[in-house]
């Protein structure tokens, strides 16, 4: 089986290509390198042992799109490109639309007319938006409160539809909670471009001493210690996830949207304690106002994947704070010291 992995050199599609050429699966891997770097593909050569196969390609054109499936025997996608930051969606939403949304469209257009039929997705937990009850479910209802969760749900709605249009095709949403930490060499992590969106970069960039301090959004959240809980998840757990997805995909037809958390939520506070326990590093942080849309708490309800894909969590938050420290002090700048 050959599989396509668009956002091959971004951080969870980056780690997912080391875990699956190790196991010996047959990847192209396609990437634009808008907010990747060309060096992650050496990198995942050396830690896979496998020279990995390249197209420089955007989803959003068409016709490079369809040109590379016309020159490998693709069976089936694993699809990680998009944009992914919640507060420039919100700022810029008809960008996210026409990367996240028309570039998938794309993607579902060219496999349709190739005849590939199977697809892994990169969706989020953001399309639940406020939670109704906790854990979420799949079976909670979607409202998206923002234009990136908007995109995932969107994108989820047409495999939906494509599924039931056609009995042949067989896709999987896999939808994440909070992805963190890096492979344990040290040597492939995440790299965000200017200042991160999401916690763990923050943390790591204060701990290098490239960022001053951590900004913490709100302490009198009805929480453990007022600050917001979320469910973390390691990139190599999350990694495996997507290698039993396709498993699941070789003998079933139809739509499935699967949650992959690990079932437990962490405080703001709780993962910086953690952090400065296990790396001996000091974290400075500030307290401030409650940002709009953030939510007090929300973590996964994993039973069905784990019912469905045979697949459960093996790393804990210690893993996922310690690989993270491990890749940033070892590249304090992210790619551009490799």
């Amino acid at each position: 089986m050959t599989i396509l992995v668009t956002g091959a050199a971004g951080f969870i599609g980056s780690h997912f290509c080391v875990s699956a050429l190790q196991q010996g699966l047959d990847l192209v891997l396609l990437d634009n390198l808008e907010n990747s770097s060309i060096k992650v593909l050496k990198i995942i050569e050396e830690l896979s042992g496998v020279a990995p196969v390249f197209e420089q390609v955007d989803v959003r054109d068409k016709d490079a799109l369809v040109a590379v499936f016309d020159k490998y025997s693709i069976d089936a996608v694993v699809h990680f490109a998009g944009y992914k930051a919640v507060g420039e969606s919100s700022a810029d939403p008809l960008m996210y639309y026409r990367n996240n949304v028309a570039g998938s469209i794309n993607l579902l257009e060219a496999m349709k007319e190739q005849g590939v039929h199977k697809l892994v997705f990169s969706s989020s937990a953001t399309v639940y938006g406020e939670p109704e009850f906790n854990p979420y479910t799949e079976l909670h209802r979607k409202q998206p409160f923002n234009p990136y969760g908007q995109t995932k749900s969107m994108m989820e709605d047409m495999m939906r539809d494509l599924c039931d249009s056609d009995s042949q095709f067989s896709m999987i949403s896999l939808r994440y909670f909070n992805p963190i930490g890096a492979h344990v060499s040290g040597k492939l992590g995440e790299d965000p471009k200017g200042i991160p969106n999401n916690l763990m970069p923050f943390v790591t960039k204060v701990a290098v001493g490239e960022l001053k301090e951590l900004g913490v959004f709100g302490d009198d959240y009805d929480t453990v210690d007022g600050t917001g809980v979320r469910d973390y998840i390691h990139v190599m757990d999350l990694a495996v996830g997507h290698i039993k997805a396709i498993n699941y995909l070789s003998d079933n037809r139809g739509f499935e949207a699967v949650n992959l958390g690990a079932g437990k939520g962490y405080s703001v506070l709780q993962l910086i304690e953690t952090f400065e326990r296990l790396n001996n590093v000091k974290i400075p942080f500030v307290i401030k106002p409650r940002r709009e849309g953030d939510l007090a708490a929300y973590w996964a309800d994993a039973t069905k994947a784990k019912q469905l894909l045979g697949w459960q969590t093996e790393l804990g938050l210690d893993d996922m704070v310690r690989d993270s420290w491990a890749w940033q002090s070892a590249n304090p700048n992210g790619y551009s010291d490799n």
